[in-house]
């Protein structure tokens, strides 16, 4: 529910523009950041994927309420025995396609099933320029070269894949050099994550093992003004809207604000739960329903949670998220993570809440206060 200019409520559709797809519980390293923590799989043990039976069902009832892209996620999603078919019905319904993926799977025809989707997009995870960063953080031998080779697979195949990388205490002097081997394998740019207190990366940031928010401002300001002009790629540093130059928000070669989009997402656990994003694997609270008996229009207009973010979010969002001139843009950060730390959907987005704390916070982007 919301308010036109007369003040009257009014309801409001919303389009259901994006499903996440957390194709597979399992995934082939044990990465020690995962905010989703999904079971390692390797050898024989084999671990529930998403019915493809049921994904052809939701992305048909997901049509008519405005579908027009997927991102496919897992755990691993490259991972789930009949990938190659759900690229196929992911075409044949003229989807724009986001992929989320370690690489290690990305065979040279797999990235080629991958590039014949109508404006792909790929996200390859690497955290360090060497192995034995890499390897540390993500829990197993040998992965590095492989996903070198999975990234320079999707390159051959005519993608431009962006590396991610998670940044922490152990690989933190590696950013540069992450930059540099992206360059070198033909990717077409780099994400920094922060490392957020989710599930795996909860426990990395009470051992000390994550930077301190006063490190985490000054990277992003260093990404952002000096290494980013000594590269060709595009550099997406992922702190809130409050911490980054106008100019890489709304100027020429700005890249836009930082969201996922919450209110015109949906996220299908790998059970075939309806969920608010890959958050349901660990709450429960934001699980909406199960897409083998509730219909997907249902779930999407009647959920209480959803409506709930629907009906001013901005407006509602507490502590320095409520203050803040960005929150428009934002939407809060992470409603996810915030509703993880909380248990309110209001609450504010961790890092902005301590950056205030610790006088790091730009005052000229926050409301003035009588």
């Amino acid at each position: 529910m919301d308010k036109d200019k007369t003040g009257k409520t009014e309801n409001r559709k919303y389009s259901l523009n994006q499903i996440y797809f957390y194709l597979t519980e399992g995934c082939n390293l044990r990465c020690r950041h995962c905010w989703i923590a999904p079971k390692y799989q390797g050898g024989s043990n084999y671990y529930p994927s998403l019915s493809f039976d049921l994904f052809c069902s939701i992305i048909k009832q997901a049509k008519p309420l405005g579908l027009s892209g997927v991102k496919l996620t897992g755990g691993e999603p490259l991972f789930h025995p009949q990938i190659r078919e759900i690229l196929e019905e992911i075409r044949a319904n003229d989807l724009r396609l986001i992929v989320e993926t370690n690489g290690l799977l990305c065979t040279e025809g797999l990235a080629r099933e991958i590039a014949a989707c109508k404006n792909p997009f790929v996200s390859v995870s690497l955290d360090a320029a060497n192995a034995e960063t890499h390897e540390w953080m993500r829990g197993v031998s040998g992965c590095f070269e492989a996903t070198k080779e999975g990234i320079r697979n999707l390159v051959k195949a005519g993608l431009k894949p962006q590396v991610i990388m998670t940044m922490a205490r152990r690989n933190k002097d590696q950013i540069e050099g992450i930059v540099r081997l992206a360059e070198s394998l033909g990717a077409g740019s780099v994400k920094f994550n922060i490392l957020q207190p989710t599930v795996r990366g909860e426990q990395m940031h009470k051992r000390g093992e994550t930077l301190t928010i006063g490190e985490l401002v000054e990277l992003g300001a260093w990404v952002e003004n000096s290494l980013s002009d000594s590269t060709d790629l595009r550099l997406f540093y992922d702190h809130p809207a409050a911490f980054r130059p106008m100019s890489k928000m709304f100027g020429d070669s700005g890249d836009g604000c930082s969201t996922c989009g919450i209110l015109g997402i949906l996220g299908v656990l790998a059970d075939g739960s309806y969920a608010l994003c890959g958050i349901g694997m660990n709450v429960p609270d934001l699980v909406f329903g199960e897409a083998s008996s509730d219909r997907l229009k249902d779930v999407w207009e009647t959920t209480d949670v959803l409506n709930a973010l629907r009906s001013g979010l901005t407006d509602r969002l507490e502590g320095i998220c409520g203050d803040c001139l960005m929150k428009n843009f934002c939407l809060g950060s992470c409603i996810a993570q915030n509703y993880y730390l909380s248990k309110s959907l209001w609450a504010p987005f961790w890092f902005c809440e301590e950056a205030y704390k610790r006088g790091l916070f730009l005052e000229t982007r926050l409301r003035p206060r009588s």
